[in-house]
């Protein structure tokens, strides 16, 4: 190997991953110690010892900065920085990245440019080192390599998806005796980073095992190398990426258009075509929960009552089985869903969401709150939206429960709530629902009814201004039954559902839905024959009416899939639904350029301001303009700014734009 790889790997990315470094390197020294020099990199990946450790080490990053499920904490704030959710008592965090206040100079939690070049570095040595350990039998090497291809596609699309083009850093190295102007590496093209990432989780896909073993699982699968590169080819289908003509004028430091100028119907095929190689692995099905005499049931419908599932709900409990698929109730291992995921202790990670959402009256921090329009965008228990409940009367927005009149409902919450499909039970806290707090050692905390009004322990008080939903509205999903914060009781243990098989249904269905009616597309499948994709109804349908039908609501009507357009906002609606607090609407709106409209749109929940013992406590429920959370968005935060020290520092390096 020659030397000035040892410069590429271990020097650069001390500051800067793209330009050559000869400042001390102490601080990643720390991390690679036995990889110092060119001698120790030769002979320290023959051992195994050395080569597993420096694979767990290069794997850490992907449980922050390259996380799917952004806690604030972990990966940045995605998660806070939508239309569906907020976060209080953060330092203002939140409040900065909804009225977009942040720069070039001043990125708030989001420089992953600096942080998520390293896994990249790491991969790349492991890729070229991993044949040295002998130690290891050949098929050992070779699932470690793959699982190198792997980290490094996968840092690679994150830092894509969030700034766009990149430079990419040549497997091969710089030569140190090169001069700093020619160290400094422009920006690879959108197209020649999208072909560069899918081979990469092509070849882990090659030789990744199809399962890992309960101990092993936060560990890369073949279906989760395929699952990931049908996610990276439909945002190069969106419309943010696919003939955007407001990046046109993203150029390269050589003039060269970064952004493909016209658009390109294949993406969406080579999309579906992506989707549906996942699918044909049939190694994954959505998670449900049989049926018990506890279920509650959904309405009565001729279609779908009597049948089982897929067909229909007659023998699964839509609420259970869309709420223990993040509760932590199955363990990962077992759950057929989750095609990808990082395993969590109860105190760290996802679990520790439970510490932001649970009341602090139930000795948590009570700082999460669900807008309005997130509550809004639930359907009726018989799939209408409540605009069409509205008409027939049968969404209420005056009045309160007494008490066993509706299904999920305790006494004193507002009819707004009544009859709405089982996700929004298995998601939203509104004011007046029950926590179970089953591990709590103290009668006191359990089965308690909590009420947001003002004056209250878990409402608006004078002296604890952040430890209350803001809209009025909390959050229970990644809530269990079980778990309680207090003293005497215990969490269960919680994971990150970062690709689901719900995400690869919902993918293939979008796809297809873009393609022209009677265009037909052959594209190779990972398995080597070629696969047939045009805009197929049924297809859409296999997508759409499994995700639909495990929730408990009605498959869509047979005009919604023959229009275009009524699809796709069937379709976004869905996932708006579907993926709450996944992280995955804030991308969704990006890469659909639907952000300036619904990003633009004032946030609104409850009026707080009601107290409970008010005479017009209906008054809390009045949609009111949370004015303490101000929302901006500009046509330049569809891609986050470049880091002015990197601009800096590597003159060939181009800012977004408006930036």
């Amino acid at each position: 190997m020659k030397r000035y790889y040892k410069n590429l790997i271990l020097g650069i990315a001390v500051l800067s991953p793209l330009v050559l470094s000869f400042t001390s390197c102490s601080s990643y020294l720390d991390v690679d110690k036995y990889f110092d020099d060119v001698l120790t990199l030769d002979t320290a990946f023959a051992k195994r010892i050395y080569a597993e450790g420096f694979l767990s080490n290069a794997f850490e990053v992907m449980e922050d900065e390259v996380c799917d499920i952004s806690t604030g904490g972990l990966g940045g704030y995605a998660l806070f920085a939508s239309d569906d959710l907020l976060r209080m008592g953060d330092g203002d965090l939140t409040k900065k990245y909804q009225n977009g206040e942040y720069s070039s100079s001043n990125t708030l939690t989001e420089d992953k440019w600096k942080r998520v070049y390293e896994p990249v570095r790491k991969a790349t040595t492991i890729i070229y080192y991993i044949d040295n350990c002998k130690e290891m039998t050949m098929s050992e090497r070779t699932d470690v390599k793959a699982q190198a291809y792997f980290l490094r596609a996968y840092a690679y699309w994150v830092l894509l998806r969030q700034y766009g083009p990149l430079p990419l850093i040549p497997d091969e190295g710089f030569d140190i005796s090169m001069t700093y102007e020619q160290l400094s590496v422009q920006r690879n093209t959108l197209d020649e980073c999208v072909n560069y990432i899918e081979q990469d989780f092509l070849r882990a896909a090659m030789n990744l095992p199809v399962e890992r073993t309960a101990n092993n699982i936060g560990r890369p699968t073949r279906g989760a190398a395929l699952a990931a590169r049908a996610r990276l080819l439909l945002y190069a289908a969106s419309p943010l990426y696919n003939g955007n003509a407001d990046m046109f004028s993203l150029k390269n430091y050589d003039g060269q258009k970064l952004f493909p100028e016209e658009y390109d119907e294949t993406k969406w095929a080579r999309a579906a075509a992506a989707a549906l190689d996942v699918i044909n692995m049939k190694q994954y099905e959505l998670y449900v929960v049989p049926a018990t005499e506890k279920t509650v049931v959904p309405p009565l419908n001729a279609t779908y009552s009597t049948l089982n599932y897929p067909d229909g709900w007659a023998d699964i409990d839509p609420f259970e089985s869309y709420r223990q698929i993040f509760n932590g109730a199955v363990a990962v291992s077992k759950n057929r869903e989750v095609i990808f995921t990082r395993a969590n202790d109860p105190e760290n990670g996802y679990s520790d969401l439970l510490n932001l959402l649970m009341p602090v009256s139930l000795s948590g921090n009570n700082s999460l709150a669900v807008t309005q329009k997130q509550v809004n965008a639930y359907y009726m228990r018989d799939g209408r939206t409540i605009d069409d409940a509205k008409t027939t009367g049968d969404y209420q927005e005056l009045g309160f429960t007494t008490g066993g009149d509706y299904d999920f409902l305790p006494a004193n919450v507002s009819l707004q709530y009544a009859n709405r499909e089982p996700r929004f039970y298995a998601s939203i806290a509104y004011n007046g629902s029950i926590w179970e707090c089953e591990s709590a050692s103290e009668a006191k905390f359990r089965n308690q009814q909590i009420f947001y009004y003002k004056d209250l322990t878990d409402g608006k008080l004078y002296n604890n201004a952040d430890k209350f939903p803001v809209t009025g509205i909390g959050m229970k999903k990644y809530y269990n039954p079980e778990d309680f914060k207090g003293t005497g009781g215990y969490v269960v243990v919680k994971f990150e559902p970062a690709i689901r098989y719900a995400d690869v249904l919902l993918w293939y269905a979008e796809a297809i839905n873009e393609l022209k009616t009677g265009k037909s597309y052959t594209i190779p499948a990972f398995t080597g024959e070629d696969l047939t994709i045009s805009r197929d109804v049924e297809q859409m349908r296999y997508g759409m009416k499994r995700v639909r039908v495990r929730a408990g609501l009605p498959d869509l009507a047979d005009n919604v899939y023959n229009d275009v357009d009524a699809f796709r906002a069937a379709l976004k609606h869905e996932r708006q639904i579907e993926f709450f607090a996944e992280s995955k609407r804030y991308y969704d709106l990006r890469r659909w350029k639907d952000a300036m409209v619904q990003e633009n749109m004032p946030i609104t929940g409850c009026n707080v301001d009601v107290t409970k013992g008010d005479l017009l406590r209906q008054d809390y429920y009045k949609e009111t303009v949370i004015t303490t959370y101000p929302k901006l968005f500009l046509p330049s935060m569809y891609l986050w700014p470049i880091p002015q020290y990197e601009l800096t520092r590597n003159k060939r390096l181009t800012q977004n734009p408006g930036w």
